[in-house]
């Protein structure tokens, strides 16, 4: 059963706190998103107070869109301590399959941390599954390839329960035994540089109020993309006006709207 409009009610209620270490192009846009969607953002990197910042919040997101060694220990020293106190870690492993460093931080961030959501475009995702003849040219998915095999290969390799979230144009989202497919979404999406990294927050701050970490996933995207294709209805509209009316659209998304927008078919 597709329960979005009663987890965005909740986010909106309880304004969770979400700890970001995140890509520092998109550092705002995702602390912009986090407060559309009525959550609280906060982008804590330094060593010296991940772990306390992190206990303090309901959910964290992981991103390695600019990875650097510091920031990297710094993810997984948050990651852990997070795991310590039960506290929901969404990873965004951005360009994972791109370098050797980034892959190998992807699947290190995989083993230590043991994320409850990993989010990704097809291409990251069937890179650390190991799918062969996926490609990414930075950070864009080249080829894709079939996102529910890469995912679900992905889900058989970790050693803990975690759901798997692919986007793209439509976003497959899995936690093993159950499938969702999100059909919302607009062409303009991948104009909005750092859609992707929002996304993330948009799952995290759903994924702090519901425990159901697959129903959480799914109804992020649905919102994202129901908010996508609201703010492309006007026309004439460049990247960056898109954008605005992106976060707006959020920010005034009705739930009885959001749950009749919403095209999403779980199985």
């Amino acid at each position: 059963m597709f329960k979005g409009a009663e987890i965005l009610e909740k986010v909106r209620r309880e304004r969770p706190l979400i700890h970001h270490i995140t890509n520092v192009v998109t550092c705002g846009d995702c602390a912009d998103i986090t407060a559309s969607i009525g959550a609280l953002p906060v982008m804590a990197f330094a060593l010296e107070e991940v772990e306390e910042m992190v206990q303090a919040a309901s959910a964290a997101v992981i991103n390695t869109g600019t990875l650097l060694p510091n920031q990297l220990e710094a993810m997984i020293k948050m990651g852990k301590k997070a795991g310590e106190k039960g506290i929901p870690v969404v990873l965004d492993p951005v360009g994972a399959g791109a370098t050797a460093y980034r892959s190998k931080a992807a699947l290190d961030l995989l083993k230590i941390v043991k994320p409850v959501i990993i989010k990704g475009n097809g291409a990251e995702i069937g890179s650390l599954a190991g799918v062969k003849g996926v490609r990414i040219s930075g950070i864009q998915s080249i080829d894709a390839g079939d996102p529910l095999e890469s995912a679900g290969r992905l889900h058989a390799v970790l050693d803990y329960r975690a759901v798997i979230a692919v986007t793209g144009p439509v976003d497959v989202i899995t936690d093993g035994k159950r499938v969702a497919r999100v059909y919302n979404g607009h062409s303009y999406l991948p104009l909005v540089v750092g859609s992707g990294c929002m996304s993330a927050s948009l799952v995290a701050a759903f994924a702090a109020v519901e425990k159901d970490y697959f129903l959480a996933a799914a109804a992020a995207l649905a919102a994202m993309g129901v908010a996508g294709e609201i703010a492309a209805e006007k026309k004439k509209i460049g990247p960056a006006e898109y954008k605005a009316r992106l976060l707006d659209t959020l920010f005034y998304l009705n739930p009885q709207e959001f749950s009749n927008r919403a095209r999403i078919e779980i199985r």
